[in-house]
Parts: C-alpha cells; structure tokens; sequence
C-alpha cells in the first residue's frame, strides 16, 4: 500500500499482479491497482483530470492525461472516500506509476493531488519500491 497526502487530499494505492490475465511467455504481464481518495479538507472537491507516468522494467515511459477516473469526476465532501480500480497492462513482468489528480475547490481553486510512486511487480520480477 502506498499513501500521498497533498493538499487535504489523501490518496491510497494497493497494486496486485493478475496471474489469470497475464501471459508471461508472450511478454504481457497485467496489473490492477485499487486507489482509495478520501478527502480531508473542510469543503468539497471535485476530482477533474488524471495524469499518469507508467515506466515499464525497460524504463520506457507512458504517459497518460483524461478527464475523471474511470468514467467519473467524483464529487467527495468533507471526510468522504472514493474508491475504484483500474488496470494497466506491460511488455514487462515490472514498472512503476505515478501521477496526480487535479482537483476542484467548491470555489473554483484548482489544485493538484498526487499518486504517490508505485511499483508493479509480478512474481517474475525482482524490483520494488517501498
């Protein structure tokens, strides 16, 4: 488990490797990653955009940018959670990711909340980020 917290905006990540959706001897190794945001702040926010950096084992990079998370642009009053989980697929048995959400004040204010650096690591790999 891995925990960010930026500007009230606590931001959890539990990494698993998926050995059913893998396939290691064509070089595809799958992981699902759970984030937990909660918001510590005394107003609402609402999570805008995502960015990810995702580094495969060969250290190349991919980068992503998009509107919400999985589909949403959560709205998280005071002391709320937002849970979900998402996946990402590499040519290699690790990698890391991180990132930061931007988020929203009721006011209007935007700000950024960051992943914190995770790593992925399939029983295949020797590396891991702690």
């Amino acid at each position: 488990m891995y925990t960010a917290v930026t500007h009230g905006v606590r931001v959890t990540v539990t990494p698993t490797y998926l050995e059913e959706q893998s396939h290691p001897d064509e070089g595809r190794y799958f992981f699902a990653y759970t984030v937990e945001i909660t918001n510590l702040n005394a107003e609402r926010v609402r999570l805008r955009d995502r960015y990810w950096k995702i580094v495969d084992g060969h250290g190349r990079v991919q980068e992503v940018h998009g509107a919400g998370v999985v589909g949403r642009q959560p709205v998280l009053g005071p002391g709320e959670v937002f849970t979900y989980t998402s996946g990402c697929p590499l040519d290699t048995p690790d990698g890391t990711m991180q990132g930061h959400y931007r988020m929203e004040r009721s006011g209007g204010d935007l700000f950024e909340a960051e992943i914190p650096a995770f790593s992925l690591d399939s029983p295949y790999s020797r590396r891991s980020l702690h």
